[in-house]
């Protein structure tokens, strides 16, 4: 293992964070973020931490100096898993600085995040998952605007990829394949290093160029600037921060919830075909079969909501005082956003689902196992890999009564010749149940039921709103049900809890593997 190259890399990393965070601070100024203030506190934790991080990058730099040129694959893996370690450390500190409030205890006084809280909301944004442990949000006393809008801006480089942002930037010759292959999410990425960096680019132009124009879209249907960009970051890297407690359901217009239904739609779907259809090729989004899968899943889902939610169990009032018309869209809408946010694993929220039928609920609980789709920003375990997984198990099944027949699994029409492609997904699907399963196990026995006494739920809750959480935070959504639905956050769980669910994060984020190899003594020992 080459570790002053990882370290020269990873001081690199620092610099590249610190200066992210120098990009929030002019929303300190009084009105920039709606206060009527300079918020000194804010400010003074933002500066304070864009030193350390300079100084770290130093030091790293400094250990790295004699470093060779060359990256190999361990090496790469290596960065991706302690840049996101890095990061995450990193992006908490104004939190912990800026002594932000989470909650009230029993006399009704704010508490201040402590280090769980800070580390968990700082790995949220990162890996988009868009979790969180704040409440009251819009009370600059809790939360200086300044760092909702650093909150936002780790969306924005989680949802692009701080690997993938670096190469893009910077190039790092041979470097960047590797690094790319390491970091970015779904099946696997081959070619020259000089495409690699040519893919990074463009993706990078069109996350961008979207974010740009979400902006002004939400600025022009009734956002300021502020949370306009900052819906914009939460959106596109499908993330799902807000600056409102009631999320975008806040605001309280059909027009923004149609436009981030789009945008959302947009930032699940994966890239390259974005880039193909702005070439003046349309035709291969409707060739790709994980994109009509994609679709498919979104609209389908959306229509067995609807069924139940009006014909079943009435969860929209349909036929109440308002008209007939104005409740079937409402119920279309409120049902098509929750699916895209989930399926997306962006997570805003617009309805409290916790109260819809169990049918609806249950298929939520589902949907969050889908994700977007490969080469997008959505997390989850991508739409691909289903797609693979059922062809591979009937492939296995027609198999077994017919063992002579050659079959090769095809997608989109072309046939996928990769021998250990079968294995690949089996075991990416075992580890991901074998994860889940023992993670909702753990939780269960570390969080005491004094916290479900607490929040007012029913203990009998347990299982259920564990496995939810569990879910939620392994495939990077953010909500669940029960004691973390739609309106509720994760700040009622103990700190060794939120420091499982920030490990679940990461997890999810990098797909296991770019994690999981850093908990192996032989990774570092050998080349």
């Amino acid at each position: 293992m080459n570790l002053q190259l990882v370290s020269r890399l990873l001081g690199t990393i620092s610099w590249l964070i610190g200066l992210t965070m120098a990009f929030s601070l002019p929303a300190a100024w009084p009105g920039v973020g709606g206060q009527a203030t300079f918020e000194v506190r804010g400010f003074g934790a933002l500066v304070t931490s864009i030193v350390v991080c300079l100084f770290v990058g130093i030091v790293f730099r400094y250990l790295g100096r004699n470093a060779p040129e060359t990256l190999f694959r361990k090496e790469a893996m290596a960065i991706v898993g302690l840049s996101w370690v890095l990061a995450t450390i990193l992006g908490a500190m104004p939190y912990y600085l800026a002594e932000v409030k989470f909650r009230s205890d029993n006399a009704d006084k704010p508490v201040a995040m402590g280090i769980a809280e800070c580390l968990f909301e700082s790995q949220s944004g990162f890996s988009t998952t868009g979790a969180t442990v704040l409440s009251n949000i819009e009370n600059e006393a809790w939360v200086p605007r300044c760092l909702l809008f650093w909150r936002s801006s780790t969306h924005f480089l989680g949802g692009l990829g701080i690997i993938v942002l670096f190469v893009a930037v910077l190039g790092q010759g041979s470097a960047g394949k590797a690094l790319m292959r390491a970091e970015m999410p779904g099946p696997s990425k081959e070619g020259s290093h000089e495409r690699m960096q040519h893919t990074a680019l463009i993706f990078a132009a069109i996350y961008c160029g979207l974010n740009l124009i979400l902006t002004v879209a939400l600025k022009l249907e009734g956002m300021n600037w502020f949370e306009a960009i900052c819906h914009a970051f939460g959106t596109m890297a499908t993330g799902g921060f807000s600056t409102l407690d009631k999320s975008l359901g806040g605001f309280n217009s059909k027009a923004i919830e149609y436009t981030v239904i789009l945008f959302m739609i947009l930032a699940g779907t994966n890239f390259t075909l974005m880039y193909l259809t702005l070439l003046g090729k349309p035709a291969q989004l409707l060739k790709d079969s994980e994109w009509r899968s994609y679709m498919g899943i979104i609209f389908g889902s959306t229509a067995l909501i609807l069924a139940f939610g009006i014909w079943v169990s009435n969860d929209f009032n349909v036929g109440g005082h308002l008209a007939k018309g104005e409740h079937y869209e409402t119920a279309f809408r409120d049902s098509l956003f929750q699916v895209v946010a989930l399926v997306t694993t962006t997570g805003f929220g617009t309805a409290d689902f916790d109260l819809w039928n169990n049918f609806s609920r249950a298929l939520l609980i589902v949907l969050m196992f889908v994700g977007g789709c490969a080469g997008s920003t959505g997390g989850g375990m991508k739409v691909i890999r289903h797609i693979l997984f059922v062809k591979i198990l009937r492939r296995e099944v027609e198999h077994s009564f017919h063992p002579s027949v050659v079959r090769h699994i095809r997608l989109s029409g072309e046939p996928i010749v990769d021998p250990d492609l079968p294995r690949n997904i089996l075991l990416y699907f075992g580890l991901v149940s074998l994860i889940f399963t023992m993670s909702t196990q753990v939780l269960i026995g570390i969080e005491p039921d004094s916290t479900w006494v607490d929040s007012g739920q029913p203990v009998s809750n347990k299982l259920v709103d564990s496995a939810s959480a569990v879910a939620s935070t392994l495939n990077n959504i953010g909500p669940g049900v029960g004691i973390i639905g739609s309106t509720q956050n994760y700040a009622a769980f103990t700190a060794p809890s939120k420091l499982l669910f920030t490990f679940l994060m990461m997890l999810g984020r990098l797909e296991l593997f770019a994690v999981l190899v850093l908990l192996i003594p032989s990774f570092w020992r050998t080349r």
